[in-house]
């Protein structure tokens, strides 16, 4: 099982590139941010993790300038996004930044995805909440063809474009690692779809089946579709440092665990990475 630490990186918590640097000291596989362009403050929009909205969600710093300062001071350390809301982004301009940040950083990406929650949000950036499901999966299906082809086009309902020439490719073949976030009816379907893992939130339960009964039940949809269920991975996104709880998921089939990390500088945050750190074997 690997181990990463995830931290909403913002202008006033400690640096990012100070961040990796002392994650990849003490043995951390991954480091991950989160991405809001920023919050509307008429929202009306429930936010899932309880009834008022911390500040570090309009506060966080763009995700790929943060992973590029934070790949410039490591060497293995992995760089995930957790999530991209591709809803809201250009999917030519984005890939470029994703193959870019995969080419400076020897191939350590890892692209972390959702559908969002926040329709206010993404209003401003001109998209229906109702339909942004099949936006995500028209961007993503579009930026593989960016990555992958030499003279790439597409042509959707929502992304459209003729044959281009657009370089950097990504180092990682076919193209970084696409993890599907959320926990809804329908995920499963996206993840067989379009991506190459699962990346449920651990401190969330929407009720049924337990963690280790989904993981069966996604491996064997993938199966039925046609895919290696082994080439999925599980990631178990925000999480405390719990050894008990670590092993139940490592019994569950999960291939990952992100712990959650504070937006506070380095005084606060040190003695808590440490305690996750404990953690890895």
């Amino acid at each position: 099982m690997d181990f990463g630490a995830m931290m909403f990186s913002t202008d006033y918590s400690i640096r990012p590139d100070d961040l990796a640097k002392m994650l990849e000291d003490r043995g951390f596989e991954s480091m991950w941010v989160p991405e809001h362009t920023h919050i509307p403050a008429d929202r009306t929009s429930p936010w899932p993790g309880g009834p008022d909205l911390p500040k570090d969600y309009w506060h966080t710093y763009d995700p790929f300038v943060a992973l590029t300062a934070a790949a410039g001071v490591t060497n293995d350390l992995k760089l995930g996004t957790g999530i991209c809301l591709m809803i809201e982004r250009d999917p030519i301009t984005t890939a470029k930044e994703i193959a870019s940040l995969d080419m400076l950083s020897r191939g350590r990406f890892i692209f972390g995805v959702g559908g969002g929650w926040n329709a206010e949000e993404m209003r401003n950036h001109g998209t229906n909440f109702k339909r942004r499901w099949r936006i995500l999966r028209e961007n993503i299906l579009a930026m593989k063809e960016i990555w992958t082809k030499e003279e790439p086009e597409f042509h959707g309902d929502h992304v459209n474009f003729d044959k281009m020439w657009a370089y950097p490719k990504p180092v990682q073949s076919p193209h970084p690692p696409i993890l599907m976030g959320g926990d809804g009816p329908t995920t499963f379907d996206r993840v067989i779809d379009y991506c190459d893992g699962w990346m449920p939130i651990g401190s969330r339960s929407s009720g049924g089946p337990s963690l280790a009964e989904k993981i069966v039940l996604l491996k064997r949809q993938a199966e039925d579709a046609g895919r290696d269920p082994d080439s999925l991975n599980i990631t178990s996104f925000g999480l405390r440092p719990d050894q008990e709880l670590i092993s139940r998921l490592d019994e569950a089939g999960v291939d990952r665990v992100i712990f959650t990390l504070p937006s506070e500088e380095r005084e606060f945050v040190t003695p808590l990475i440490d305690e996750c750190a404990k953690l890895i074997s």
